[in-house]
């Protein structure tokens, strides 16, 4: 049997574990509790339970999670229970993430008046108010006196949160967060509190921080993020979140802060110049969306930074060259949309651990570093608007889990397809994303090097669904932007099953390669603005997940490829200002694209054009299948000619036979 002390650090060991999520998104996960406890569970506690869950919704998530509550069952032993050691009263309620449904949540909670751990987060409220009798209430939380964990977060719940929820000195965590319609404010907290955890992030919490929370020895996570807040901060702080807020000023540090710090959409206009001695333990340093200007800080360089986001600020000057030369634990770098310029620096540590690096709408010039070779980890590279003057980087072919590679708007140049004699060094075996557009890149676009793309063929069942990056306690997500179905679209999560090819506005000239038929993941394909000639290939129809295909402002010929209008998925077409001839292929798709699909293509004709296509239709003949009518019709010529030339053989040997018989019978 466990003693209460025994139990208690059970608990606060799961607890440890639920309180520093490995992601910014949380998740509330369904637990059971401690072993049953010999007594059953008291008939008003099993009671309390039944009537709470008539509450909810009846669907198959309920259904799921309360599969277990069963009246006449000791309620000890239902899934997300736990009772005490000898009372039979109910001391944990986990439904944390069960996708449950209420449109209010019920006051018959409180009569779980021995509760210590309560988990209703990642459910859904409907956006109902806090029980008027309940939670606002002193007295409630007077009978609640032993609760040490109340999780709240990522449900629908609104209305106003009485202050004396904080002073509940047992309380380990308070988790209130992305409740965006939930208001109050935080009142002075008693230094001997046991807060650990206060998660009140995302909801319309405002007012200034409490002088009293910096006295709170135990508080290590404080999220305060994309609420009205303002104030000084507490110091030993392990986690803190201002995200989304409006403080200005000098970024705020906590004394001896650790892992996280989240300081992002802000409107902080520097950074102090003591900042190198309170970064000693942080491993990730997020600021982004401020008014930050001037040098970036060679403090930086710590060795235990993982994480570093200072993009969309206002940054000069050169990018710190011992990010690259010292930063030996550093996983992100992320400094898109500054002012920076310069050249990169040529001397990268050869145990770089970089795997995501972002410096794209800068001024950076030169070439790039031929050391980022050493990145062996690297699977974001994103360079696009800058001024890097440089030929297609064939070399980095030995970054083996290079994924996505945007080099979209530089003074790229040359020939990016290899020659055939150097071929197989120009292999990028993991690639899903390449962006090569509005550079410099000329020549034609080789078969072979395509079919090397074995990434863009063959879907990997071993990764993750979204690129993640993983700092201490902190999961990171890479935003890109790209040019997607003739937009600019940012795409803040990077599913790993996307794949992308744009090549446009280059010079690139001869004919599309056949091969890109083989990139059978291929989403979306834009190879507008060039000067390719030939046909559209008849195997861009086996491409039978591609959503979006732009092949405008070139010099291809011929028909419009029947087999194009057997994509199911294409939404976004683009064939103007081409030399396209015949009938436009029909489908229920093609029937959904406008005239704008098809301009500048004077030979063709039918829907959606105006043109009507009169004696042209033939024109439009499937090439597969035109050349298997061509060999039956010469199949049928050679046979009816054969036929006609034995019949006229027939019949010049026939009538001199005849004129002859009456002869030879006359002289016998």
């Amino acid at each position: 049997m466990m003693t209460s002390q025994t139990k208690m650090l059970l608990m606060l060991s799961l607890l440890l574990h639920l309180l520093i999520p490995s992601s910014s998104s949380a998740t509330y996960t369904n637990h059971t509790g401690a072993l049953p406890p010999a007594v059953p569970c008291l008939p008003d506690q099993a009671s309390a339970l039944l009537q709470l869950k008539r509450s909810f919704t009846i669907t198959d998530d309920s259904t799921a999670a309360f599969r277990s509550w069963n009246a006449g069952k000791d309620c000890c032993r239902w899934e997300g229970v736990s009772c005490g050691d000898a009372d039979g009263r109910v001391i944990w309620l986990d439904l944390g993430d069960c996708g449950l449904e209420s449109n209010s949540l019920d006051p018959v909670l409180f009569k779980l008046t021995s509760l210590e751990y309560l988990n209703l987060g990642g459910n859904d409220f409907n956006e109902s108010e806090i029980p008027s009798a309940g939670f606002e209430r002193l007295k409630y939380f007077a009978n609640l006196s032993s609760l040490s964990v109340l999780q709240l977060g990522y449900n629908k719940l609104e209305g106003w949160v009485s202050p004396s929820i904080f002073q509940n000195k047992k309380l380990v965590t308070i988790d209130l967060h992305r409740n965006p319609d939930l208001s109050g404010t935080l009142p002075n907290i008693s230094a001997d509190s046991s807060l650990e955890s206060l998660l009140v992030g995302r909801t319309n919490f405002s007012g200034r921080i409490p002088s009293s929370i910096s006295n709170i020895k135990s508080l290590k996570k404080l999220d305060l993020g994309a609420s009205g807040f303002s104030g000084k901060l507490p110091s030993s702080i392990v986690r803190l979140d201002l995200s989304f807020n409006m403080f200005e000023g000098t970024i705020p540090l906590p004394q001896n802060s650790r892992f996280v710090l989240d300081y992002s959409n802000n409107r902080f206009s520097s950074i102090p110049t003591n900042i190198s001695t309170q970064l000693g333990y942080t491993a990730y340093f997020k600021a982004s969306r401020n008014n930050l200007s001037g040098e970036i800080p060679s403090s930086f360089c710590s060795n235990n930074i993982q994480v570093l986001d200072l993009s969309y600020n206002f940054f000069s000057g050169s990018i710190p060259s011992c990010l690259f030369e010292d930063a030996n634990a550093l996983k992100v770098l992320n400094l898109k949309q500054n002012q920076l310029h310069g050249e990169l620096a040529h001397n990268i540590n050869e145990s770089c651990t970089l795997e995501a690096l972002d410096f794209n709408d800068n001024r950076i010039e030169g070439n790039l570093p031929r050391s980022l070779v050493s990145c062996r980890k690297l699977e974001v590279l994103d360079i696009q608007n800058n001024q890097i003057n440089d030929s297609f980087p064939c070399w980095m072919r030995v970054i083996p889990r290079l994924q996505v590679l945007i080099l979209k708007s530089n003074k790229f140049f040359g020939q990016v397809t290899p020659t055939v004699a150097e071929e197989s060094t120009c292999e990028f075996p993991s690639l899903r994303i390449l962006d090569l557009a509005s550079n410099n890149f000329s020549g034609t676009l080789s078969e072979a090097w395509f079919m090397r793309l074995k990434s863009m063929m063959i879907e990997s069942t071993n990764e993750t669904l979204v690129m993640e990056f993983e700092g201490d306690q902190q999961v990171y997500q890479v935003n890109i932007v790209l040019t997607y179905k003739g937009s600019a679209i940012a795409i803040s999560k990077i599913l790993r099953t996307f794949v992308f090819i744009d090549v446009s506005n280059n010079a690139f000239h001869g004919s599309i390669p056949e091969s890109i038929g083989e990139l059978v993941l291929l989403h979306a394909l834009n190879m507008s603005h060039n000067s390719l000639t030939g046909p559209v290939p008849s195997p861009l129809g086996h491409l039978n997940q591609m959503e979006a295909l732009d092949l405008s402002s070139n010099e291809l010929s011929g028909v419009i490829p029947q087999e194009l209008a057997s994509l199911d998925f294409l939404g976004t077409l683009n064939l103007s200002y081409n030399m396209l001839e015949g009938k436009i292929p029909e489908s229920p798709h093609f029937s959904l694209f406008s005239n704008s699909s098809f301009l500048g293509n004077d030979a063709l004709c039918g829907p959606p054009l105006s043109k009507g296509c009169n004696n042209m239709t033939l024109l439009n003949v499937i090439p597969s299948q035109k050349k298997s009518v061509d060999v039956m019709l010469f199949l049928f010529s050679g046979i009816g000619f054969g036929l006609g030339f034995a019949i006229a053989i027939v019949i010049a040997w026939g009538f001199p036979i005849r004129r002859r018989s009456p002869a030879r019978q006359r002289a016998l």
